[in-house]
């Protein structure tokens, strides 16, 4: 079957390897696995379901729900019924999320559970044409057009026993141009706009990504995918879901963000998609695990990870060790690398990371310990993927090459600009919005700047609109600088300060596990984590590390001043978006006294 649509791409699985096990989600304390064939049957049944209670092509149909089987099943059911689908995240409040049921002109919404649901039933209201709600956990609501996950599969079987044909004439009838899914931008600069992401937008991505990183489509029973991201987001919902079933991976479901690391040992997966923060975690454990075990615990790390660089530097110039330096890394691996293998299950093939910058650091010490996390860079207007790094051509502190089919080209003032089949419809509702994002050569402007090095990879420096001008007229890019800072063990977060004013400043969080070890230690007493960052020998051992980093930085760009919260910057808490990316605006708000209190003469 040639794979033109969603459609086409989950019949070619499903009908070809029907025994294989598509998905994995625990139940009853243990992961058991649905089979193609089971997965189909439910698909069918959800999609007449939906078609019985009015649903059309082009129809929008909404889902708000963490990751789990019912989401997966619920859009899959959606989009071969000829419907679209307009996802919400489920941390978004009932004020947000009414506004996307009411901009995307959502009629039905699956809703995860009994909090989703009182959220949406809080707000129904101001949604004049939502029509039914749909529970997935199967809780039952004793409401008019409120049902079950299961009494809809119901309602499709006996639909389907009268309407045997109108299932496939549906799903056979879309085609690559036609709406596929909507997906709202974070928001962060004012209301979410909906992404209008066609079949073939998603089919190009997943098509051209998997030649550009695999090299060819892998056989069904190859990988398996632990997901846990939100699948709201066109990461995830590109590369750890359409992708992966483009290649035959069973997708095994995190049973949230907080269990990933129990989870990676009970999957053992051999590919997962995440954003920065995971490894940034995983990075500052094993650093804190090696550098506080002191004498020769810590000569061994030290070692090993500079034997590690030697590789990773013949790595990105597509060489391989021998002789003593291929003996010295084969050891390093036994005493160091091996034990962050088996801490995600012992199996990983690559990691995928896209979402916000890695660190360099970070990139090279996975590369080092064999844990290829493949950067990439892409946006929700580019479904998502522009570039990525590969098994043969990578290169820490890049995000890659260009994929195949899609252009990318650097404008005049260091804007990215990018072209091809990933590029989505546009704005839903959104003419003039469209207009500006898109030129009218075909260009999607996206807003980050960046420059093409010397080999052809990409390099992303800064979001255009984040950039820091000082009041002297410099032009500063916070995301290197945090990033430099988060490589440090004593430092979990930080948020650049300065857009014109006279210097940089950060707010820094500190990793508060590292450091009231590190407190205790040292015989420093505290009653609080808000006391202990007031002591003047914790601020100086936080100073320490930023002068490590302003080592490296040009005089305007040096951080002359810092603050330490108390606490880790939250979606809850608003300073990040569902992507953990930081909402500036919010920041400078929400802490303008602590800002300004850096700037006082």
């Amino acid at each position: 079957m040639e794979i033109k649509t969603i459609c086409h791409l989950f019949f070619d699985l499903v009908d070809n390897h029907p025994e294989h096990v598509m998905f994995k989600y625990k139940k009853d304390g243990v992961y058991v696995g649905l089979k193609c064939k089971e997965v189909r049957e439910k698909v069918e049944n959800l999609a007449n379901g939906l078609i019985s209670l009015g649903v059309k092509p082009d129809s929008k149909v909404a889902i708000i729900s963490h990751n789990r089987l019912e989401w997966v099943l619920a859009d899959l059911g959606i989009v071969t019924s000829g419907g679209v689908t307009a996802s919400i995240y489920p941390t978004l409040l009932g004020h947000q999320a009414a506004y996307i049921i009411n901009d995307s002109d959502a009629e039905w919404i699956f809703v995860e559970n009994m909090l989703q649901y009182e959220k949406i039933e809080s707000v129904w209201k101001d949604c004049p044409n939502l029509k039914y709600i749909i529970v997935m956990d199967n809780t039952k609501v004793d409401k008019e057009n409120v049902m079950t996950f299961d009494e809809l599969i119901e309602k499709g079987k006996e639909y389907k026993a009268k309407n045997s044909e109108e299932y496939k004439k549906r799903w056979q009838s879309r085609k690559p141009e036609d709406l596929l899914t909507l997906i709202y931008t974070s928001g962060t600069t004012g209301d979410p706009k909906g992404v209008m992401l066609t079949h073939n937008n998603l089919v190009s991505n997943v098509v051209d990504s998997t030649k550009h990183v695999l090299g060819e489509r892998i056989k069904p029973g190859k990988l398996t995918a632990l997901s846990f991201l939100p699948l709201s987001h066109s990461l995830e919902r590109m590369a750890g879901y359409y992708l992966m079933l483009y290649n035959g991976a069973t997708i095994a479901f995190a049973e949230s963000i907080d269990t990933v690391a129990q989870n990676m040992l009970e999957v053992k997966p051999t590919c997962m998609v995440s954003v920065p923060r995971l490894y940034e975690k995983i990075y500052a454990k094993v650093l804190d695990s090696a550098l506080s075990g002191g004498g020769l615990k810590k000569k061994i790390f030290l070692w090993a990870k500079n034997v590690g660089s030697q590789i990773v530097d013949l790595r990105v110039r597509g060489k391989k060790p021998s002789g003593m330096l291929k003996f010295k890394y084969n050891l390093a691996k036994k005493l160091v690398f091996s034990k962050l293998k088996e801490k995600t299950g012992g199996r990983l093939w690559f990691f995928i990371s896209g979402g916000a910058p890695l660190g360099k650091e970070i990139a090279e010490f996975f590369l080092a310990a064999d844990l290829i996390i493949l950067e990439g860079y892409g946006l929700t207007e580019t479904s998502p993927v522009i570039s990525v790094n590969t098994f043969d051509k990578i290169k820490p502190g890049t995000v890659g090459l260009p994929i195949p089919n899609v252009q990318v080209k650097i404008a005049e003032d260091g804007e990215i600009l990018c072209k091809g089949p990933n590029v989505m419809k546009g704005y839903y509702k959104r003419p003039e919005d469209t207009k500006e994002a898109i030129d009218e050569d075909g260009w999607f402007h996206t807003g980050d700047i960046g420059m093409i090095d010397e080999d052809g990879f990409l390099v992303i420096t800064d979001r255009k609109k984040e950039i820091i001008v000082t009041s002297g007229g410099k032009n500063v890019a916070p995301q290197p600088i945090e990033n430099a800072l988060k490589a440090s063990k004593y430092i979990t977060q930080a948020v650049l300060i300065g857009d014109k004013r006279k210097y940089i400043s950060a707010l820094i969080v500190p990793d508060f596990d590292v450091l009231e070890k590190w407190a205790k230690q040292n015989a420093v007493d505290f009653t609080s984590r808000e006391d202990l960052i007031e002591k003047q020998l914790v601020k100086d051992l936080i100073q320490k590390e930023v002068d490590k980093v302003n080592q490296d930085l040009a005089r305007y760009e040096q951080i002359k001043k810092f603050a330490l919260l108390p606490q880790e910057l939250t979606q809850d808490g608003g300073e990040l978006t569902p992507t953990l990316k930081v909402k500036r605006r919010v920041i400078n708000e929400k802490y303008k006294d602590i800002i300004d209190s850096l700037y006082a003469e």
